[in-house]
């Protein structure tokens, strides 16, 4: 009982925060339509966020047991990675039933009270919905692969070998994780295509019967009160339909802009043109979805002026929105921030909208590259929560759970037993993690035995520093991460100016240790500064109100160590 008051005295004092600190007049928000340019999203790694049952794998029960602290987040939007039927070889990216709940995180009846929990707190739910491929194991692809004459035979990409017996592949594509993504099919005796994992093979698009049952799919869950999807590596839907050989490139791995790689231009089985033109075909189907209107937002990859196609089409819409990953590369320094800021601004200028997302399931945590400063985490989160766009937290996110370094050896990712002979000094040379378990570890709830995940084994190990990186814990440090989390995200739930208003870089005061920007809509106007910097910087000449800081200070003259705040100017 304790527990649920101290909650619900926390929310009503961030309320009574916001409303003191600026008294501003309420502006209109958003259309109903266009909810989705001003929420805020959670993303939520189901095999990991709460166990219900102590079999060590979290559950949907567990999800909806847990929405109250995404509630007094102060977050509108759960986006819920894939909990369909799967033989789990990918933990759930690997689907072999659309329609039905894998067992180990409920049935159907939990779905639907899920779906109707979540609306009853006045919040949204995003479903990942898998669109490439499917696992090997769906019922689709068994009939497909059994020969090339049953119903399903034209499924799947399916195409003779070369050489001596057709025993080389088609033509030399590489996967997006590397090597020939050509499969052998002893019993077809032909290769089929598979974008990323040997066992998820492509869908054929091409194939008008798949976009049909694929975009039935779609609607199933949205006539289910689903609220929208995230699409998952949805520029390789489509492939040449020549089947050309890729180019050669100097490039050795795809990167955040490009997807080459692996010394080849992924010119062929990426980013088509067919691929664009469904994107509008299935947000004609999501739009013809109303009260409340519905929402997607694409992975994919590749220079802004090809995936901004994603989003607009030969003057159709597409998806609302996509994710632009640059913001996993970008270093924490003032400058490179201004800088992409400024290019998401220009290629996303109303009625687009950028997005920020700094962490999820198959990328580190976000804390890492910031050496595990919680300073530096709550200026991130400052940026996050006050930037023009919408902002994505990766479950932890909130609390600075680390990534743990786990050896590939060992590793339960797929990536990681693929990569495992790779000495581990050089992956931890890169920086990066070719091992996804790492940022896919337990939610910190408490600091019990198992920091309250699961009464039984979990089924990644828990984080060591768990005693003091758990919500209990820090809900009862007024100086917390969460804390910060809990007061930014509700500041700005409060303050429309910082949903839907304009940006504008204020370039005479940004410099290598600040950035700064404005925020305007209507008559209002506001100044957001961040000190990127470990040093006290002189802002003295500001004499506007300050309405927010990352720290507890009054002096408007110094901007303190990576401290971020908003002055009111009008």
């Amino acid at each position: 009982m304790g527990f649920f008051v101290y909650c619900n005295v926390r929310f009503l004092v961030s309320m009574l925060l916001c409303f003191c600190w600026w008294n501003l007049p309420v502006f209109s928000q958003s259309s109903n339509a266009d909810w989705w340019k001003s929420t805020t999203v959670y993303q939520i790694y189901p095999r990991s966020f709460y166990d219900s049952d102590g079999d060590g794998t979290g559950d949907l029960n567990g999800i909806i047991q847990k929405l109250d602290h995404i509630k007094d987040l102060g977050i509108e939007t759960i986006w819920i990675s894939p909990f369909f039927l799967s033989p789990q070889r990918d933990f759930g990216y690997d689907i072999s039933d659309y329609r039905s709940i894998a067992p180990e995180y409920g049935d159907m009846e939990t779905c639907l009270k899920l779906i109707e929990e979540i609306h009853a707190r006045d919040m949204k739910i995003v479903f990942d919905l898998v669109m490439n491929h499917t696992s090997d194991e769906h019922a689709w692809f068994k009939e497909s692969s059994f020969n090339r004459e049953n119903e399903k035979a034209d499924w799947y990409v399916w195409k003779d070998g070369r050489g001596k017996n057709g025993q080389k592949p088609p033509n030399n594509w590489k996967a997006t994780i590397g090597g020939s993504g050509w499969h052998w099919h002893e019993g077809r005796k032909q290769f089929y295509w598979a974008s990323f994992l040997d066992f998820q093979p492509d869908l054929n698009y091409s194939n008008p019967e798949v976009k049909s049952a694929m975009l039935d799919v779609a609607r199933h869950w949205l006539s289910k009160g689903v609220d929208g999807f995230r699409l998952d590596i949805f520029n390789s839907i489509y492939e040449d339909a020549s089947f050309r050989n890729n180019p050669a490139s100097l490039r050795i791995v795809p990167s955040e802009e490009s997807p080459d790689g692996f010394f080849q231009q992924m010119k062929y089985n990426v980013n088509q043109e067919g691929s664009f033109r469904f994107a509008t075909e299935l947000r004609a189907v999501v739009d013809s979805f109303q009260n409340p209107a519905r929402f997607m937002v694409g992975e994919v990859f590749g220079d802004v002026e090809t995936t901004k196609k994603f989003c607009s089409y030969n003057g159709k819409d597409g998806l609302h929105t996509i994710f632009l990953f640059k913001t996993l590369s970008t270093p924490f320094k003032a400058k490179k921030w201004r800088k992409m800021v400024e290019e998401f601004e220009h290629n996303f200028a109303e009625p687009f909208v950028p997005t920020y997302v700094f962490s999820n399931h198959d990328r580190r945590r976000s804390i890492t590259p910031l050496d595990n400063d919680v300073r530096r985490a709550k200026l991130l989160a400052f940026f996050q929560f006050t930037v023009r766009g919408i902002p994505f937290t990766y479950y932890g996110e909130e609390l600075g759970i680390e990534k743990p370094l786990l050896p590939l050896k060992t590793g339960l990712d797929p990536l990681a037993q693929r990569y495992k002979s790779i000495p581990q000094f050089m992956v931890n040379l890169t920086g990066q993690s070719l091992n996804r378990d790492e940022c896919r570890t337990p939610m910190l709830w408490d600091s019990t035995q198992n920091a309250g995940f699961t009464s039984g084994k979990p089924w990644l190990p828990i984080s060591q520093n768990f005693r003091n990186k758990n919500v209990q814990t820090q809900e009862r440090d007024s100086v917390s991460l969460l804390n910060f989390y809990t007061r930014i995200i509700n500041f700005r739930n409060e303050n429309p100016i910082l949903q839907d208003g304009t940006l504008a870089i204020a370039k005479e005061l940004c410099n290598r240790k600040v950035f700064a920007f404005y925020r305007e809509l209507n008559e209002a106007k506001v100044l957001v500064l961040l000190n990127f910097s470990g040093q006290e910087i002189n802002s003295e000449g500001f004499s506007s109100e300050l309405i927010f800081s990352t720290h507890s200070t009054n002096n408007i003259n110094t901007l303190l160590p990576f401290e971020g705040r908003i002055l009111k100017l009008q």
